[in-house]
């Protein structure tokens, strides 16, 4: 059984990502704040939920959190700045874009840092123990999912539609033929026995 709360405090928000092991595209993460009297029987951690449960989650969520925001942190980025801090960046981003402040935050894993002097807690498979961070890790797959849909009509070979990006053997085949497009993380281990790849 999913909890509500970690801290007791009114306003706390719960905030994790998806994507982070992807060869191409974004992290995306998502924050949430949700009511105190919020409950849902579907709701675990997105990894668990099939995509037929996410898509019905997601307005089930967005209609009764109290607010939530979500933000992408593209390819460029990610090979700049590393994809540790690219997934923290996109949950900042993410807890920036709520209408309400947090007095607390719980994050998913065990790597954060400081968003303003709102007071967190990390919290390892976070995701199937509070009902935030469940909530703002559905959210984060399908915002993100419905983004990978979109570049897969440019890239079709790819079948991110299927893979959203993550290392199958389908993706990695096409890469191989394929070479390598602007929505891959140039800086990922793209194919196993990569030394160099022509970039």
């Amino acid at each position: 059984m999913l909890k509500l709360n970690y801290s007791n405090l009114k306003m706390e928000c719960g905030t994790d990502e998806a994507g982070r092991g992807c060869l191409a595209g974004p992290v995306t993460a998502a924050a949430v704040i949700l009511p105190d009297n919020f409950e849902n029987k579907i709701l675990n951690d997105s990894k668990q939920l099939s995509e037929k449960k996410r898509d019905l989650l997601q307005p089930i969520i967005e209609t009764e959190a109290i607010c939530f925001g979500f933000a992408h942190v593209f390819q460029e980025e990610i090979d700049e700045i590393n994809i540790l801090n690219a997934s923290i960046l996109a949950m900042h981003k993410s807890i920036a874009g709520l209408k309400q402040v947090p007095n607390f935050i719980i994050v998913d894993g065990n790597r954060f840092k400081p968003y303003k002097d709102i007071p967190h807690e990390t919290i390892i498979k976070g995701d199937g123990k509070f009902l935030s961070i469940a909530a703002a890790s559905v959210l984060a797959k399908t915002y993100r999912d419905a983004y990978m849909n979109t570049i897969h009509e440019e890239f079709p070979m790819y079948n991110w539609k299927q893979n959203k990006g993550y290392p199958t053997k389908e993706h990695r085949a096409a890469i191989r033929k394929y070479g390598i497009t602007k929505y891959h993380r140039k800086s990922f281990r793209l194919l196993p026995e990569q030394l160099r790849l022509e970039v």
